[in-house]
């Protein structure tokens, strides 16, 4: 039993993955596929939507973030390793390019309070939801 076959390295059928058949790389092409899609994880607290999303190795100026009062759409571009040469992989499942997510919302939020930051490569969007249940006086004015 060599290390790697104690990692999952088999076959259904219990018969070792060869080299060569794994030396095929997975490319995503954008002329095939289009953009790509963001995996995000969308959850809520009775205030706010929080959305994650991983970036790592996108640079901010390639990251847009636009809302609506019910919906968020998040778009980027990850550059790929232009320095590596296509035969060189033995394997390639990272996804590089374009990429593009759209969510609808739940409720309505306040556009102007929402907030975005990146730690470790992980995108986290604070989105305050507006609470249609608070009361608010207004003064009248006198001109």
């Amino acid at each position: 039993m060599n290390i790697f076959s104690r990692f999952g390295s088999s076959r259904d059928d219990g018969d070792p993955i060869e080299i060569e058949e794994r030396k095929r790389p997975v490319v995503y092409d954008e002329e095939d596929s289009g953009v790509g899609e963001l995996s995000v994880d969308v959850y809520e607290t009775p205030k706010e939507i929080i959305i994650e999303a991983m970036i790592a190795g996108v640079k901010p100026e390639d990251l847009h973030i636009s809302t609506t009062h019910n919906s968020i759409t998040i778009s980027g571009k990850r550059e790929a390793n232009t320095h590596i040469k296509q035969e060189d992989y033995i394997a390639q499942e990272l996804y590089w390019g374009s990429f593009s997510r759209t969510i609808e919302l739940p409720n309505d939020i306040a556009v102007d309070e929402a907030e975005a930051v990146e730690k470790h490569g992980l995108l986290i969007v604070r989105l305050p939801k507006i609470d249609k249940e608070r009361n608010v006086k207004v003064r009248v004015k006198s001109i």
